[in-house]
C-alpha cells in the first residue's frame, strides 16, 4: 500500500516506542538510535541501566516484555515526564494510518481522557504560543525544541495546550471538541486534516482573536516555514480554507492564574473577584515612562482583540500613545466612559483581555474623536508620527486627486508630503490661514472621507 504523505509525518528513525526513546536519551547524537536495531513491532524493549553501560561493547542486555501494538498510544496517552516525546513514522503507519482510512482506531479512540489532561486557560495558551513566536522557533518536523515539543504545527499546538506528549494533526481532535465559527475564541484552533486524501497535507493554526466585527480576518499563531509567526489571516485559511474546522481544547480552564490585583482609577470592579483578575500587575506598570514586559503583553492582547491597527510596528516594551489609544478603544468597546476609559488598564480591563472576555475593539469607521467617524485625533498627524492612520489619510488624498506631492506613495510615517497634500485639500474647501495649516482636524477628516 502506498504510504500516505502528511506534512506532519516524522521521518524514519523517530519511533516513540520505549526502546527508541531510551536510545535517543542515552545517545542524543545517534539520530533516534538509528544504529540500534529496532525491536519487533509487538514488543517494547525496556533497557536497564546496566545494559546502558554496555552499549559500546556489544549487544545490550534487555528485558523484553509483551506490550500492546505500537500506535497512537504514544501520541495521546499522558506521560509522567514533562518533556514530550516525538511521534514516530512507524506509529503513524500502524495506528493512526488505520484510523485515517476509517478502520477502528483502537487506542486512538481511548487517547484523550478528560480527567488526565492538563488544565490551561486561554491566556496561558496564547502566552505559551508567544514564547515560540518571540523566539522565532524554526519549523522542523524531526526536531524538538528545548521545551520538548516537536517543531512543527501540531507540536506547536501540543505545546500551547500543554499536552503531556506531542500530537499530530490526525489526533489533535482527540484532545478537543468541535465548535462553530461564531463560537471561536482566543486559544481555539483551526485544524485541517483530511483522512480521505492525506497526501494533500494537513495543517493547524491557533486562533488569536478576530481583528474586526466582520469576522473575516483573525490573528493567527502559526508554526510554519521558516519559523513560528504571529500574523493576520483571512478566515479560515488562505489555502484549502474550506477544509479547516474550529476546535476547542477539552480541558480549558475558566480563567487565568489569580493574584491580588491593584485597583484601577474609576474602572468597574471585576465580577470575578481578586482571584479572577488574572495576575494584573498593577497600574504602576503602565502609562507614560513605563517600559516592561507587561506593556508588551498588553499590546499583544489588544492587537488580538481588534486593536492591531493601533500598532503599525507591533507592540513593544515601551509605553506609547498607541498603547493608550488601543486600551481606551477596548475600554470604550465595553461601554465604559469617563475615568473608566482613560486608556490605562485596570484589573477589569486586564481580566477581560487575559480570559478573552468582553467585547472586541470595533473596526475603523466608528466614532473615535470629536464625533467624527474614524477620526483618531490630531495627535496621530504630527511630526514624527508613524501609524496606520497616516497611511489611510494619504491614500484617501491620492484617491481624491491630491496626491501630486507624493513621490514614493503614502506610507505610515508622517512627512511634509502629507502636510502639503492636506493643506491643498483644505484650501480647496475655501479655508485660509490657520484653517489650512496642513494638519487634518475633525472637519477635514469628515469632508475627506465623506
Amino acid at each position: 500500500m502506498t504510504e500516505p504523505a502528511f506534512e506532519e509525518f516524522d521521518p524514519a528513525g523517530t519511533c516513540d516506542c520505549a526502546g527508541c526513546v531510551h536510545w535517543r536519551r542515552a545517545m542524543p547524537g545517534s539520530a533516534g538510535g538509528a544504529a540500534v536495531r529496532h525491536p519487533a513491532g509487538a514488543r517494547v524493549v525496556t533497557v536497564t541501566a546496566a545494559a546502558a553501560t554496555a552499549m559500546g561493547a556489544g549487544p545490550a542486555v534487555a528485558a523484553v516484555a509483551p506490550a500492546a501494538q505500537e500506535g497512537p498510544e504514544a501520541v495521546a496517552a499522558p506521560v509522567a515526564a514533562p518533556v514530550a516525546a516525538p511521534v514516530g513514522r512507524q506509529a503513524e503507519r500502524s495506528g493512526a494510518g488505520q484510523a485515517e482510512q476509517g478502520r477502528p482506531g483502537g487506542a486512538r479512540a481511548q487517547a484523550a481522557q478528560p480527567g488526565t489532561l492538563r488544565s490551561v486557560s486561554r491566556g496561558e495558551i496564547l502566552e505559551r504560543a508567544r514564547r515560540w513566536t518571540d523566539a522565532g522557533v524554526p519549523y522542523d518536523m524531526t526536531r524538538n525544541w528545548s521545551d520538548g515539543y516537536r517543531q512543527d504545527c501540531s507540536g506547536f499546538v501540543a505545546m500551547a495546550w500543554n499536552l503531556p506528549a506531542n500530537a499530530w494533526t490526525g489526533t489533535l481532535d482527540d484532545f478537543a471538541v468541535r465548535i462553530e465559527k461564531d463560537d471561536l475564541r482566543p486559544g481555539d484552533i483551526l485544524l485541517h486534516h483530511d483522512p480521505a486524501d492525506p497526501e494533500n497535507g494537513s495543517h493547524v493554526v491557533i486562533f488569536g482573536g478576530w481583528t474586526d466585527y466582520t469576522h473575516t480576518r483573525y490573528v493567527a499563531y502559526e508554526q510554519t516555514r521558516p519559523h513560528a509567526v504571529r500574523r493576520v489571516l483571512a478566515y479560515p485559511y488562505p489555502k484549502d480554507g474550506g477544509r479547516y474546522v474550529p476546535y476547542r481544547y477539552r480541558a480549558l480552564a475558566p480563567g487565568g492564574a489569580g493574584e491580588p490585583a491593584s485597583g484601577g482609577a474609576g474602572e468597574p470592579a471585576s465580577g470575578g473577584g481578586a482571584g479572577q483578575a488574572a495576575a494584573f500587575p498593577g497600574r504602576a506598570f503602565f502609562g507614560p515612562g513605563a517600559g516592561n514586559a507587561h506593556v508588551t503583553r498588553l499590546g499583544r492582547m489588544l492587537a488580538a482583540r481588534g486593536g492591531a491597527r493601533f500598532y503599525p510596528d507591533g507592540p513593544g516594551p515601551r509605553w506609547t500613545e498607541a498603547d493608550r489609544r488601543a486600551t481606551r478603544a477596548f475600554q470604550r468597546a465595553q461601554g465604559w466612559t469617563g475615568p473608566q476609559a482613560d486608556g490605562v488598564p485596570g484589573p477589569e480591563t486586564w481580566r477581560l483581555l487575559v480570559t478573552g472576555g468582553g467585547r472586541d475593539i470595533p473596526p475603523e469607521g466608528t466614532p473615535s474623536s470629536h464625533g467624527v467617524t474614524g477620526y483618531p485625533g490630531r495627535a496621530a498627524f504630527r511630526p514624527g508620527a508613524r501609524n496606520a492612520y497616516v497611511t489611510q489619510l494619504g491614500r484617501q488624498l491620492v484617491k481624491k486627486g491630491y496626491g501630486r506631492h507624493y513621490t514614493a506613495g503614502p506610507g505610515p510615517e508622517w512627512t511634509d508630503a502629507d502636510r502639503r497634500a492636506v493643506q491643498e485639500f483644505q484650501r480647496s474647501q475655501g479655508w485660509r490661514g490657520g484653517a489650512a495649516d496642513g494638519y487634518p482636524g475633525p472637519e477635514t477628516w469628515r469632508r475627506l472621507f465623506s
